[in-house]
């Protein structure tokens, strides 16, 4: 998961470059999927969340240890027209949940 603090003006600009960084990662070996979660309220902490399911740990730190991901990730913490803050980590599922069917009759 990764959480993005920016402000709303920067949002399209910014998910316009993270769709270029996220075309790079889905060509890599273990990537799963991944989703980019706009909040609905522009008073919200976060702006954007990012989800990717990846095969492995190793898969995806080899995909964020590659020089061309490195530098586009770089280029859009240093970007002025984008300033926005990320925070990054990895989790495992604790509780699941789906939705509940119901028994045949």
């Amino acid at each position: 998961m990764n959480v993005f603090g920016i402000s709303a003006e920067h949002l399209d600009a910014f998910v316009a470059r993270w769709e270029q960084r996220a075309a790079l990662m889905r060509t890599r070996p273990g990537f799963i999927d991944s989703r980019l979660h706009r909040a609905r309220s522009a008073e919200t902490r976060f702006q954007l969340v990012n989800v990717s399911h990846w095969e492995s740990r190793e898969a995806w730190e080899a995909a964020t240890a590659d020089p061309e991901f490195r530098e586009r990730a770089q280029a859009a913490q240093d970007d002025p027209q984008t300033r926005i803050t990320s925070s990054r980590g990895l989790y495992d599922v604790v509780v699941e949940f789906s939705a509940a069917t119901a028994e045949p009759e």
